[in-house]
């Protein structure tokens, strides 16, 4: 069963309130498909593209769930402190600024002793990181005897973090009879093999490709070398208009870029791992509330950061995980919108970007690298033919909503210079 409308769900009248406030109308492809599932009960393995509405997907059916019955609590597991506020922000916003449900957010970084306070009016609807849940467990703080609704979110990033042994840990808390959500953007055989331990005959929701961006997303590369990347990269801010997230290897290397930006004006902030958790919300919410253009981050920001004035997407180090590429390009085009992602790839980036290739175009042949950089190279679609040269300027409002994703040439290449990547 899916769903075209949310008022075809027997919805309480708190969360039609909401969702009408909310200007939630059409629900999206995985809201309608896994939304009825969950309002049955059933355990769901979810994936879906980032971006697509995903928490809303489980947070309805679990509000649901806490509004039917006065017992019974829910947990939703997060693999970054920024993706649990996140969840959480979404959460209020459906539970509405009168409600009596009582919550709590469980991250590193917060005051232990204020989240023992909150634990103490014993919360129905528990948010938090593995760490943090475990050290409340581990001392007495939080019991989850009743929690009857489990959600682990990006269960693939909390597996690449290391976090496997704590979820292990932390479900031995929890009752047997539970319903458990498990989504993932990826699902490898870890992820496979998991579900079949912690999911009860699970109904299996899939929406898109989950090792493609969505389509709404223009992609480009631009081939540099180490001298000439930062020149580079001034000149394509200069040429791109609105909110731009660039990411970067090392915590170090996001303090000195955007220490070099603002050199020029105060347009750019850092977010990295080093940052107290304060100084961390204090930087989104500025970069929420435009008070700059340009957030140099790590990719602690890669999953669950969900900006929607973000239009571009710049590639500075390409990750280390072909996998968070996808991620990373996933902060642009939320919720229906549209946006760019530039790829800045220098001569010691060409193993990193044939192993995004592969993950992207199975079985295809790497297309040839130009041999000397300072070539702007891309194509459309992805069967790897030389696409032709775009007249839209990058920045500027781009007719490509529907069609196929693709890579181009932010520039005509020099004679001779092949198309340097497939999608």
């Amino acid at each position: 069963m899916t769903i075209s409308t949310f008022e075809e769900l027997n919805l309480p009248p708190l969360l039609k309130t909401s969702l009408a406030r909310m200007q939630y109308v059409t629900p999206t492809p995985i809201q309608a498909q896994a939304i009825p599932l969950a309002m049955e009960g059933r355990d769901i393995l979810g994936s879906a593209q980032t971006g697509t509405g995903k928490t809303a997907a489980f947070a309805i059916p679990m509000i649901t769930r806490i509004l039917a019955s006065p017992r019974g609590s829910a947990l939703i597991l997060t693999p970054t402190r920024e993706l649990a506020a996140q969840v959480m922000e979404v959460i209020q916003q459906l539970l509405g600024a009168r409600s009596f449900i009582p919550t709590v957010l469980l991250i590193g970084g917060d005051p232990m002793p204020r989240q023992i306070a909150q634990l103490r009016m014993r919360p129905r609807i528990i948010v938090g990181t593995p760490g943090r849940i475990n050290d409340h467990l581990e001392r007495g703080n939080l019991i989850l005897h009743d929690a009857n609704y489990l959600v682990l979110d990006e269960t693939d990033r909390m597996l690449d973090m290391g976090f496997g042994i704590q979820i292990d840990r932390i479900l031995k808390y929890l009752p047997q009879g539970r319903q458990t959500l498990l989504f993932s953007a990826t699902i490898p055989d870890e992820i496979a093999r998991l579900s079949g331990k912690y999911l009860t005959n699970p109904a299996r929701v899939a929406v898109g490709s989950t090792t493609q961006p969505i389509t709404r997303i223009l992609q480009e590369i631009l081939h540099v070398t180490d001298s000439t990347k930062y020149d580079e990269l001034l000149k394509q801010i200069e040429t791109r208009e609105g909110s731009i997230i660039m990411f970067v290897k090392t915590k170090r290397g996001a303090e000195r870029l955007a220490e070099k930006l603002n050199r020029r004006t105060r347009i750019a902030a850092a977010i990295h791992g080093d940052l107290h958790q304060r100084k961390r919300e204090q930087v989104i919410q500025s970069f929420r509330d435009k008070a700059f253009r340009i957030l140099v981050a790590t990719d602690i920001a890669a999953r669950g950061l969900d900006i929607p004035h973000i239009e571009h997407v710049i590639n500075y180090d390409l990750p280390q995980a072909p996998e968070d590429y996808i991620h990373r390009i996933g902060r642009t085009a939320r919720n229906g919108s549209e946006g760019s992602a530039l790829c800045l790839i220098a001569p010691d980036d060409r193993d990193r970007w044939k192993a995004i290739h592969r993950l992207l175009n199975p079985g295809e042949p790497m297309p040839a690298m130009p041999k000397s950089a300072g070539s702007h190279n891309g194509h459309n679609g992805h069967n790897g033919h030389n696409g032709s040269k775009s007249n839209s300027q990058p920045g500027g409002k781009r007719p490509h909503s529907g069609r196929s994703r693709r890579f181009r040439r932010t520039h005509k290449p020099s004679s001779g210079a092949p198309a340097g990547a497939a999608s």
